[in-house]
């Protein structure tokens, strides 16, 4: 598991010796951030990584111009490696780390960030099974709503066979991917208004 493109490309990853992370494949990272290159938000942008694991989203865009991102990961040994990953990637000034639980804090303003551009939302396989209207996922892709700023985008990763809404409040789903058995679904805050007629 590395960096693999930006200032910091082939930079290992340290991770967790558990199965507490489900890290992304190389391959798989690379195909979503070519997606992501056509909304041009990532260079200069306020990324959030929630479920960040070892910070490989996160570092991923710090280390292909990103100007800012928040990490949320509420396990303290997986917090330590996190810390040590964005060390070693000499992002510590463009970083903040936040341990906590991710479905009641979303992608909290910070002192450096007050909306963000890009969200990557990672949970658990066996929480993301469940989408709907009052699900977990549900609730934070709602609070997700107030924490975007115009346009931003929601990353959100799955088991292949999870369905998503194509809508959560202002959330709008505008491209789902599958890679091996990972789903990705991208959603963007749209304004307040616009309907569903466009």
């Amino acid at each position: 598991m590395r960096i693999i493109s930006g200032k910091k490309r082939g930079m290992k990853l340290l991770a967790p010796g558990t199965h507490e992370t489900r890290p992304i494949t190389d391959r798989a990272k690379e195909a979503l951030f070519s997606v992501l290159y056509k909304y041009d938000i990532i260079e200069g942008g306020c990324v959030a990584d929630l479920f960040s694991g070892t910070g490989s989203m996160g570092l991923e865009s710090l280390s292909r111009g990103a100007k800012y991102a928040t990490f949320i990961e509420q396990n303290p040994k997986v917090v330590a490696i996190l810390k040590r990953n964005i060390e070693k990637a000499a992002f510590v000034k463009e970083s903040k780390v936040i341990k906590a639980n991710v479905f009641k804090v979303g992608a909290p303003v910070t002192a450096d960030i007050e909306k963000y551009d890009l969200v990557f939302v990672d949970p658990p396989y066996v929480m993301s099974t469940d989408s709907k209207a009052g699900s977990r996922v549900a609730k934070l892709l709602m609070l997700l709503n107030d924490q975007l700023g115009p346009g931003g985008l929601v990353i959100v990763r799955t088991h292949k066979r999870s369905e998503l809404d194509e809508r959560y409040g202002k959330l709008e789903l505008i491209d789902n991917r599958k890679w091996g058995t990972m789903g990705v679904a991208i959603f963007q805050l749209k304004s307040e208004g616009r309907t569903d007629d466009g």
